[in-house]
């Protein structure tokens, strides 16, 4: 056992000459924003880790799902996960336990847990107010994500990283499991792997280890397993954990105890084909290895966080016909993965930025990785050209042009490249040009928030005519800062008529949720255009409630909730007007003009 914690002690440091993975996360989460950017389940466990029990209804169900517990494992295998543990009397235990513990002083809070706090665009600590956190943990677990708003998944990833008050009635370190493995589900990886970190490793709960597993798989960095190995090993029996048992010795280069603990693995059958194979080829990258390994997908029918966690993590290149068969966050991971090139990471990097994972900002420093690197094909290096086009070409003409490029459709601009513009379009001087480039570049700058450069085009909206015009001055009239352009029932109702049914409830709902509409005008266009705006169901009640109440995480989580629909085109537009209601009410009303500007942009 004290060989075991060697290993796990000097794991992190070897691994950056092993699998060149990261060990640490960001110390802080990326901003988003640009600068001026104004029934219960069952309870979980509510004091430390109690001994080792059967998997309990709250236990991850991912949808990309680690290791499943094996049928054919022999009984004897159990014992194995107490082997170590018994090795030592309880005293010997408990000060083996105080010389790895941390002095008190240095010892972290359960009662607030997050990286953001008010002073770095998190909420207040009260921000899920006084509500059960039973309940929100529901709420999280049943949330299908990825949400359909990019804006909503920005609000709920602020909401899930800041530092807020932990419920009375649930265990910091499974409040904590809760927020990572529903950022998980949003293709924040990285997020996911920040929370966890916070937590000290001797107040990991059996949910905690669960969701801790799912996170460093997700962020490709197997390493980061090793110092939970051992107490996760006394209370899960999940076979993954059982697997660092050869993993972390390979990493600190302790050849011999890795190989004998895969070749027990391999005779007790704790996993087989593809996924023994792959953590095979992780010990084989440890100092001293003599195994070389070849990964081969024939027959591999889904993909799971162990096979894309050590697949990602050794640059063994994943079919594309197995990714189809995961959620679209799990292409979100991929994107920072580090061992894996640029050219590697561009479907990740826009996936997420189409998630919301990647900021505008984050998605053009990719970009300009792909200029440097050499395998890019030529279709790559033409949209590298245009985005730098879109932001150092010498007229405004051509820059208009490199945007154009990167919006491929003109009239239903690419989404991707709408976020990559946003900026470039932001520093746009004002000109007269044609009603439907002026509505894209609109829309580009509303994507990445840069509402108040949006708003300089107030003028042109008040002019255009044709195709694009009605969308350009409906984009203002939702995502400008203030009332720049005619708000009347009149005017809205002429767009709803041209626009189409679809378009014109968004238009109305997310006006009457701003309060850009009075209460009459509102309920004669909403009752002309067969919108119903009543508070009518579970749902809408409890996000006026908990605005009324100031809660801003809470209505965060509620919006989120109530945007799982697939497609923009299935979410009802009275969804739309409650959620920017209660966001306009709490004080989040950039947030909500931006989810009102994308539901227009994206149908």
């Amino acid at each position: 056992m004290r060989q075991s914690r060697v290993n796990a002690k000097w794991a992190l440091g070897t691994l950056a000459f092993a699998l060149a993975l990261p060990v640490i996360a960001q110390e802080s989460p990326e901003s988003l924003l640009p600068p001026g950017f104004g029934e219960a389940p069952p309870a979980p466990p509510a004091s430390a880790p109690q001994p080792a029990r059967p998997a309990t209804p709250g236990a991850p169900v991912p949808m990309v799902q680690p290791l499943p517990p094996s049928s054919e494992v022999p009984s004897a295998d159990n014992a194995l996960a107490g082997e170590a543990v018994d090795e030592l009397s309880e005293e010997e235990l408990a000060a083996q336990k105080q010389k790895y513990d941390l002095p008190p002083g240095a010892q972290r809070s359960l009662d607030r847990v997050g990286p953001l706090t008010p002073a770095r665009l998190g909420l207040e600590p009260d921000a899920f107010g006084g509500q059960s956190g039973l309940f929100l943990a529901t709420l999280m677990k049943e949330t299908r994500a990825p949400v359909t708003s990019r804006w909503a998944s920005i609000l709920l990833r602020r909401a899930l990283l800041s530092a807020t008050d932990t419920p009375r009635d649930i265990n910091g370190a499974d409040w904590v499991a809760e927020r990572a493995w529903l950022l998980l589900r949003m293709g924040e990886a990285d997020s996911a792997r920040l929370l966890v970190q916070s937590v000290d490793s001797d107040k990991f709960t059996p949910r905690l280890y669960a969701v801790a597993m799912q996170t460093y798989l997700a962020a490709a960095d197997p390493a980061g397993l090793c110092p939970l190995s051992t107490g996760a090993l006394r209370y899960s029996k999940e076979p993954g954990w059982d697997m660092t048992r050869a993993i972390c010795p390979a990493l600190s280069g302790d050849q011999g105890s890795a190989s004998a603990a895969l070749n027990q693995a391999q005779r007790r059958g704790v996993v087989r084909g593809v996924d023994y194979r792959l953590a095979e080829k992780v010990v084989g990258t440890g100092f001293n290895a003599r195994r070389s390994v070849k990964i081969e997908w024939d027959g591999v029918d889904g993909l799971t966080a162990w096979r894309f966690g050590l697949a990602t993590a050794l640059n063994v290149e994943i079919p594309d016909a197995l990714y189809a068969t995961a959620g679209r966050h799990v292409r979100a991971w991929e994107a920072r993965a580090p061992a894996l090139s640029a050219v590697r990471r561009l479907p990740g990097s826009e996936a997420a930025a189409r998630l919301g994972v990647f900021s505008s900002q984050a998605l053009v420093g990719f970009y300009s990785q792909l200029a440097a690197d050499g395998d890019a094909t030529p279709e790559i290096a033409d949209k590298v050209d245009a985005l730098r086009n879109a932001y150092r070409a010498g007229s405004p003409g051509e820059r208009v042009q490199g945007m154009r490029t990167l919006w491929r459709d003109n009239g239903k601009p690419d989404y991707v490249g709408l976020i990559a513009t946003a900026k470039a379009a932001a520093a746009l001087p004002v000109t007269t040009i044609d009603a439907r480039e002026a509505a894209n570049l609109v829309a580009s700058m509303l994507t990445a928030g840069y509402d108040r450069s949006a708003a300089r085009w107030s003028g042109i909206a008040r002019q255009a005519e044709g195709d694009g015009a009605g969308d350009l001055w409906a984009l203002l009239a939702v995502g400008a800062p203030s009332a720049v352009v005619d708000i009347s029932e009149g005017r809205v109702s002429s767009f709803a008529d041209e626009a189409g049914a679809a378009k014109g409830q968004m238009l109305i709902a997310a006006l009457a949720g701003l309060a850009r509409l009075g209460p009459q005008d509102s309920a004669s266009l909403a009752q002309d255009n067969g919108l119903n705006l009543a508070v009518n169901s579970r749902w809408a009640r409890a996000i006026h409630q908990a605005a009324g109440r100031g809660e801003k995480a809470t209505v965060a989580l509620l919006a989120a909730v109530g945007m799982q629909a697939a497609e923009w085109n299935r979410l009802p537009a009275a969804h739309l007007y409650h959620i920017v209601a209660a966001l306009h009410q709490v004080g989040l009303d950039p947030e909500a003009r931006m989810i009102a500007a994308e539901a227009i942009t994206r149908i």
